[in-house]
């Protein structure tokens, strides 16, 4: 199941317009060569499709391994110094959890960027115990207790619930606002969902050159999915550049995840936040630019903000993105 957005999505143009130069000429379409059918022998059971992990949207409904999946942060004795410590759990369907150790704090919030630990563990009883260095921790009531290797308190981490600075601000004046949650009427294609929230799959009837672009969006729960199939979607600038969705919540941070340019470059540091919740990408766009005979004289640059942080900043893109 693909992300989904909420209100605010508003765009702050320079110059309405659209490059109809070089990019914008009609191209080849290839197409693949066309499928193996089955034959009459083959069974209905050997051509249906494997079932889709199942994609939660409410929280209410998602279950214990939700409520256990979070960041926690908090101090834990290293050599008699109390020293911050970040910890992502991410649930892998089943029980079973990966949990990211981060040193300093969170991602965007006093993690160092370098010094990452990753642990499996499995729930009992609605705990989860890992091993902590030389000795282990246990998660429970939304707090972890950390041990030395004699079994005494050297720490303990808390849950913690992290919003964006920029969830929920009003557009600024003269923003062009494309969905305030009432109507999908700027977008080809645009439906709502039965809570008034824009699904994906939707291309803005305006087209634009340079500009900010505010988005509000969320991942479903999709604890059993791996990779790509866990609430893919993305933002295309000019239909073109894309800035990745996806949850990538515990995730070391690629070109094709959160944050990323799709095959351009992977983001400075993984802001992704726990799926359902909101999160917000900032972007700055600058078009490429073109002479008078349609050739390219500068790239399409971007800076992105995810959750609030810099993730790009004013990078180059020579050529759309796959």
């Amino acid at each position: 199941m693909p992300s989904a957005a909420r209100t605010l999505t508003y765009v702050l143009t320079s110059a309405i317009c659209w490059n109809s130069l070089a990019d914008d000429r009609p191209r080849v379409l290839q197409l693949p060569p066309a499928p193996k059918l089955p034959t009459v022998q083959q069974t209905a059971q050997e051509t249906k499709p494997p079932p889709k992990p199942p994609a939660f949207t409410d929280p209410a409904e998602a279950g214990e391994d939700y409520l256990i999946q979070g960041e926690y942060t908090g101090q834990v004795a290293v050599d008699g110094v109390d020293t911050w410590y970040g910890v992502q759990v991410v649930a892998g369907g089943e029980g079973t959890f990966d949990v990211v150790i981060l040193h300093g704090g969170l991602p965007g919030n006093g993690w160092d960027g370098t010094s990452r630990e990753q642990v499996s563990a499995e729930s009992a009883d609605g705990k989860l115990n890992f091993p902590w260095g030389d000795g282990t921790a246990e998660l429970s009531d939304k707090k972890i207790h950390v041990s030395d290797a004699s079994g005494d308190s050297i720490g303990r981490l808390s849950k913690v619930v992290r919003k964006s600075r920029t969830l929920g601000l009003p557009a600024p004046p003269h923003a062009l606002v494309l969905f305030d949650g009432t109507s999908a009427d700027a977008f080809e294609g645009g439906q709502l969902t039965e809570d008034g929230l824009l699904m994906q799959g939707v291309t803005s009837h305006e087209k634009f050159q340079d500009f900010r672009l505010h988005i509000e969006w969320r991942t479903p729960f999709m604890p059993t999915a791996r990779g790509q199939a866990r609430g893919n979607s993305g933002a295309y600038m000019q239909g073109r550049y894309e800035v990745q969705m996806l949850d990538s919540f515990g995730l070391t941070g690629e070109d094709n995840e959160a944050g990323g340019i799709y095959s351009i470059k992977r983001p400075d540091v993984n802001m992704a936040f726990p799926p359902l919740t909101w999160q917000t990408y900032d972007v700055d766009f600058t078009a490429a630019r073109y002479d008078a005979e349609g050739n390219k004289t500068a790239d399409a640059r971007m800076t992105v903000r995810h959750n609030g942080i810099i993730v790009q900043n004013d990078v180059p893109i020579p050529e759309a993105t796959r």
